[in-house]
């Protein structure tokens, strides 16, 4: 007959101090443990074991996928504790909570509509500078979890507000989803938006990819050098077109699968969602 000890659960040596049972899975891609332990650091305590179990099918994912490398500056803004654990980047360095405008109770670690909730004025500088990839290789990206009530503003983006400028931008307008994608003076319309995921990636001069909504068109506009300014998140342009919308993931790198990434964050962000 087992004890009582025998049926709790205990930790494992090599467990990372998450709660292990002999049948349990537990996370052990490294850069998804080298991520949770900073979260837990930060937090004071390692997320639920679910948690940490999405966040290893994510990085097993995206490598399974291919974009891994092609993605530079990224952050899961659900799951962890704390705000402070939320703003350790997944990729890259941490952002910069700019004047410390963003506070605890903007957070929403899980549930129905889980992230960082926006107010029009505070966002994130990530640290990450267009100029860092090269004019004809680039992709931002977001995860919306409610959107915004201002009728024109930037969950991400890049570049600055003097003409011309070559931005990047996720933009939120009259109800709809826009972008510029290096495309200067030249911006698409998506005619709708939608919960969830939002990005562009460019692979060439001629055309560039938008997925909305679900929904992956192809542009055609020709592509502009750099602004060689950061990506701000909440914003563009260090501090323009700021939203109060919530978002609960952003990246930005490299061309990639927009799709692909689609699946994998939405999987990540539904996870983190049932288990907190």
């Amino acid at each position: 007959m087992a004890t009582l000890a025998q049926k709790l659960p205990y930790t494992h040596p090599f467990a990372g101090g998450y709660p292990y049972r002999g049948s349990q899975r537990l996370p052990s891609d490294p850069d998804a443990l080298t991520y949770l332990a900073a979260v837990a650091a930060a937090d004071g305590a390692p997320v639920e074991t679910a948690v940490a179990v999405a966040v290893d099918d994510f990085f097993r994912g995206i490598k399974a996928d291919g974009t891994f490398s092609a993605i530079k500056a990224a952050c899961l803004l659900c799951g962890a504790r704390t705000l402070a654990g939320a703003l350790v980047p997944l990729v890259g360095t941490a952002p910069t909570n700019v004047a410390d405008g963003f506070v605890e109770g903007d957070y929403t670690r899980g549930g129905a509509t889980p992230g960082l909730q926006g107010d029009g004025t505070s966002y994130l500088d990530s640290g990450f500078s267009d100029a860092s990839v090269d004019t004809d290789n680039i992709h931002a990206a977001v995860y919306v979890s409610a959107f915004p009530t201002l009728s024109n503003t930037r969950y991400l983006g890049s570049g600055v507000t003097t003409a011309p400028s070559s931005s990047m931008q996720l933009q939120h307008f009259l109800s709809r989803h826009w972008t510029y994608n290096r495309s200067r003076g030249f911006y698409y319309d998506t005619g709708s938006r939608g919960l969830g995921f939002f990005g562009t990636s460019r692979d060439n001069s001629s055309n560039y990819d938008v997925l909305s909504a679900g929904v992956l068109d192809s542009v055609s506009a020709a592509s502009f050098s750099t602004d060689g300014t950061s990506f701000k998140v909440f914003a563009y342009a260090g501090g323009v077109g700021n939203t109060d919308g919530r978002l609960a993931f952003y990246s930005a790198g490299e061309a990639l699968d927009l799709e692909a990434l689609d699946s994998r964050v939405t999987a990540l962000v539904t996870a983190i969602g049932a288990a907190v």
